[in-house]
């Protein structure tokens, strides 16, 4: 099921991105405050419950969701005035979206990661329910030798 492992793909990268921002927290020139890993954390929770439990059809509706939001959040980001970055991590940022003033703040990286993020969750509402090869496992004993077992 491509769509649902891409979603399990997902959560476990953000689950990980939520772990690594208590350590790191300017990973890869983002913003990963106490309140961001804790989102990052909880999204990566509900996209492992939704990719490893969930029916398809939930498991796209989250997706597309999901995918919503994070485009939203990129948009917005990549949009946002210039500033300084309050919580000291960065100082100017060519773009800055102040959600919590010195609690959640998204810079230029933020809104790029926030723009992949979400066109791989639209991806993964798209892609099929899973993908059907060209080559199928053929058995090497012909069905008429095939034992058969009577109950």
């Amino acid at each position: 099921m491509m769509s649902k492992s891409l979603i399990v793909l997902l959560g476990l990268a953000f689950a990980v991105m939520g772990l690594i921002g208590f350590f790191a927290p300017g990973f890869m020139g983002t913003h990963l405050s106490v309140a961001n890993n804790l989102i990052h954390l909880a999204s990566g929770a509900a996209a492992l419950a939704f990719g490893l439990w969930a029916s398809v059809r939930s498991a796209k509706f989250f997706a597309l969701s999901f995918g919503i939001v994070y485009l939203f959040l990129g948009i917005a980001g990549i949009t946002a005035p210039p500033g300084i970055d309050s919580m000291g991590m960065f100082g100017y940022e060519e773009h800055l979206l102040v959600i919590i003033p010195n609690v959640l703040e998204l810079g230029t990286n933020d809104a790029l990661l926030h723009l992949a993020v979400g066109m791989m969750f639209v991806l993964a509402f798209v892609l099929p329910q899973q993908v059907i090869s060209k080559f199928e496992i053929k058995s090497e004993i012909p069905e008429s030798r095939m034992p058969t077992f009577k109950s």
